[in-house]
């Protein structure tokens, strides 16, 4: 995902009002619904795997979202509500909860869907954690999931939780047919990481993957099985672009109907179209500058006073002006403000002071060559840095970064491959053994993160090494607190305890927090019934857009 999940906090309208620019639906020409029809949707993103086991990019889990069953899921208003669970009661203890799902939902093979599926999904990540360790986090203090009735699924937990925070955990869980992933839990579970889980796929959401090419297209039709709304279209296709500047040309060509992002470039002109209407929300996508927290190519990155001379010399509005032409916010901790009472507004981003920036370097003894870089530890002071092709605007945003680590006396160059080989590189995702991080020093990524922090927060936990750690950062007392916010009952208690950690990487900086993005989703208004969110309108917080969009009568 990468960019990935999910939250649990129940948020007032008056932040959402506060969140969102551009309103919760675009583009409503008065017409009436049409019923029926296919809508067609670009993204310059990718899903790079149809195994929930394997994926990490955000379309991905946009996708499973439509896919399968979650037991709940977000509203408009981002309160969480039922999807699969229609209500739920936790024991006064907080040490367990007992949710009710709905009946009479089928899988697309026609098997019923029942809670026994929610058992066995749950229970397959707490048999193989290892296997299924990009999911295997959501299923923490988790002691046991038990199917009581086809209707009735019993969690326990190992001590007591925060409520908040285990629905927004459940809420990332998708509920995956017992009948089709039992036949590869062998080699200890190991074949659950190597099933490709091809298209058509098994699925019991509102939506059936029928075709799927990779980095091409993903076609989804309506599962008439699904326990819950009808949608107004009969399907929906995805077509993936390698070129943003492509796929806007087949949006204002007609090719498309929808697109997930329109870039900051291209929207003046589609604002000026009168047939297209755009959704401007503050987000939760950041950018950011990593830094290999472990084993660096070259170990002068492992000094805090170096990663604070590269923030005092990255000017941070530069990229939100430039890059972003307003459409983002400077960043500063990795829970977006969008996320409310979790984001600590105490952390401020680095004054731009290129003075200060190489003052450090030269207190440290770095001193500049012949060509005008640095010398560290005997090495000239010039890094790779890895980029995912398929994410836009990094590219500029480097180029910025290299004009302004120039001035200090470090040079950069750009390493720019597919997401999936620069994930690798970086984690080399593999629960047989630690991964040492030693095969890059920087890169350039972005993080979606969800309402609730606790995703987020655990990217940069040991655990989640050769999973979703990316920096190798791995820091004994950031995990213990981890730990303590997901068990933390009172509210305000966990706040503080979620503050504090924000304040420990802003300190260690394994990231550096270059800018919020906007939400900039586009349609036609052809099209109406848009449900957008600081995720966009294609989301893994609900089902909500795919279920209520359709196309409008002139």
């Amino acid at each position: 995902m990468r960019k990935i999940r999910i939250a649990g906090v129940l948020l007032s309208l008056a932040l959402v009002a506060a969140a969102c620019k551009g309103g919760g639906g675009g583009g409503n020409n008065g017409g009436g619904t049409v019923e029926g029809g296919i809508l067609r949707l670009g993204t310059a993103s990718s899903i790079d795997s149809l195994n929930p086991f394997k994926a990490f990019n955000q379309d991905a889990y946009n996708a499973f979202f439509y896919m399968y069953p979650f037991l709940v899921q977000f509203d408009q208003n981002l309160n969480i509500v039922g999807d699969f669970a229609k209500d739920w009661q936790f024991n006064s203890d907080h040490t367990g909860g007992t949710f009710h799902t709905v009946s009479g939902g089928t899988w697309s093979d026609g098997k019923p869907l029942t809670a026994n599926d929610a058992a066995y999904t749950i229970n397959l990540i707490l048999k193989y954690p290892g296997p299924t360790g990009l999911e295997a986090g959501y299923a923490k203090h988790i002691a046991s999931a038990e199917a009581t009735d086809p209707n009735t699924l019993v969690i326990s937990y190992e001590e007591p939780v925060n409520e908040s925070w285990a629905l927004a955990q459940l809420e990332l869980i998708p509920i995956m047919p017992q009948q089709v992933w039992s036949q590869h839990e062998g080699n200890g579970g190991k074949d659950l990481q190597t099933f490709r889980n091809d298209a058509p796929v098994v699925c019991g959401g509102p939506f059936i993957l029928t075709q799927y090419q990779k980095r091409d297209i993903a076609q989804f039709q309506v599962n008439k099985g699904f326990y819950g709304p009808k949608p107004h279209i009969d399907g929906f296709g995805m077509k993936f672009y390698t070129s943003e500047d492509a796929m806007m040309t087949a949006f204002l060509n007609g090719e498309l109907d929808a697109v997930e992002g329109v870039p900051p470039s291209t929207l003046a002109r589609v604002k000026g179209n009168p047939n297209m209407a755009v959704m401007e929300t503050q987000g939760m996508t950041f950018d950011e500058l990593i830094t290999n927290s472990n084993k660096p190519l070259h170990p002068e990155l492992l000094n805090p006073q170096v990663r604070e001379a590269f923030a005092h010399a990255i000017d941070q509005q530069q990229i939100v002006d430039v890059v972003q032409l307003g459409h983002a916010q400077v960043g500063t901790s990795i829970v977006a403000p969008v996320a409310g009472m979790w984001h600590d507004p105490n952390i401020k981003p680095a004054t731009h002071d290129m003075n200060l920036a190489n003052q450090l370097l030269d207190q440290l003894g770095y001193t500049r060559g012949s060509d005008g870089i640095r010398v560290a530890n005997g090495h000239p002071m010039s890094y790779q840095v890895l980029t995912p092709d398929d994410v836009t605007s990094i590219g500029r945003e480097f180029e910025i970064l290299k004009a302004s680590l120039q001035q200090i006396g470090v040079k950069l160059t750009q390493k720019s491959l597919d997401s999936t080989t620069v994930f690798d590189v970086m984690a080399a995702p593999d629960y047989v053994y630690p991964k040492d991080y030693d095969k890059y020093d920087l890169a350039i990524w972005q993080w979606t993160g969800y309402m609730d922090p606790d995703f987020i927060l655990s990217v940069l936990t040991c655990q989640q090494w050769g999973f979703w750690n990316d920096s190798g950062y791995c820091n004994t007392t950031y995990d213990k607190l981890y730990e303590q916010q997901g068990v933390t009952v009172d509210q305000q208690a966990r706040k503080q305890i979620v503050w504090q950690m924000q304040e420990m990487i802003a300190t260690d900086r394994p990231y550096i927090v270059l800018d919020y993005r906007n939400a900039l989703p586009a349609h036609t208004t052809q099209w109406d019934g848009f449900v957008n969110s600081p995720l966009g309108v294609f989301n893994n917080l609900s089902k909500a857009t795919m279920l209520s969009v359709h196309r409008v009568s002139s």
